[in-house]
């Protein structure tokens, strides 16, 4: 588990413990009940105890639960006291942090950027899960992101969907290459390369479900981001769906998509307090996509 991930889902427990019910936990973090219930399990299977009972009146600790308590506020204390302190280093010294999820291009990264450093702020960078950057969002180690959608962002303040082209990747000796429309199920044989559904389970099952739809039903190859699309693709085993336009690349053909398009659909999240460093990211994701 991530060092991030731990600190979100102990703070989880902790609301928990406080409230004695999931419901009020959850609101008090400003979230929905099922993804608060998903992450403290996620903990307690980590750590190998069980924290909560749930009982049909609310929550109670066990004694497992009881003993850790402490140690995990002091943690979660202790991460809130860093994060107050990054901060206020940050607004001296005038640094944006910014992130984006690793599918989006790094055309369209670097113009993000570029409209953030026309702000005149300093920028820092780093690329991500959507998952991941949502976290940090949420826990104020990032001030705006791009991040995929659809995604649970509770926690967050979230803008308008944004959507941008992507293309069919197959080995360029694959016999979609000749058809003149290409279909999703000639790809049959091949392995679906992209990242790991931990990235962001909501967008990972929207287009699994899609191939479905479209007559494919093929195992998934793990491919972190476009690069180990491409050389996933390159090797002749699979087929992959990416935002970087096309260009030369051995052992490769990029093939439009068409009606049957699977856009990347993206979305800005923010902190509460970083409105206009969001508005101009969003600002340079329209500008770009009509490129």
């Amino acid at each position: 588990m991530a060092v991030m991930d731990l600190l979100r889902h102990l703070r989880f427990f902790v609301a928990v413990a406080d409230e004695g019910h999931f419901g009020r936990a959850a609101a008090a973090l400003d979230m929905t009940q099922p993804p608060l219930s998903q992450g403290l399990r996620r903990l307690e299977q980590h750590l190998e105890v069980e924290l909560i009972h749930r009982t049909s009146r609310g929550a109670r600790l066990t004694p497992a639960g009881r003993q850790l308590l402490p140690r995990a506020r002091l943690l979660v204390d202790d991460a809130d006291r860093l994060l107050a302190e990054s901060e206020r280093i940050a607004r001296r010294s005038g640094t944006v942090r910014f992130a984006s999820t690793t599918a989006l291009p790094a055309r369209l990264v670097t113009a993000c950027v570029t409209a953030l450093r026309g702000a005149e702020a300093n920028v820092s960078t780093t690329l991500g899960s959507t998952v991941d950057l949502i976290a940090e969002v949420r826990a104020g180690v990032c001030d705006v992101a791009v991040v995929e959608h659809p995604a649970l962002v509770d926690g967050v303040e979230a803008g308008p969907v944004v959507k941008l082209p992507r293309w069919l990747v197959v080995p360029a000796d694959h016999r979609s290459t000749t058809a003149e429309r290409p279909v999703f199920p000639m790809l049959t044989g091949l392995h679906f390369a992209h990242p790991p559904r931990s990235a962001n389970p909501p967008a990972f099952d929207a287009v699994v479900d899609l191939l479905r739809e479209r007559g494919l039903d093929t195992p998934v190859l793990t491919a972190p981001d476009d690069r180990a699309v491409l050389a996933a693709v390159a090797a002749g085993t699979s087929f992959g769906v990416i935002a970087t336009p096309p260009t030369p690349t051995p052992g490769v053909a990029w093939l439009t998509l068409a009606a049957q398009s699977v856009a990347l659909r993206v979305r800005v999240i923010r902190r509460a307090d970083a409105g206009a460093h969001a508005e101009a990211v969003d600002r340079a994701l329209h500008r770009e996509r009509l490129r």
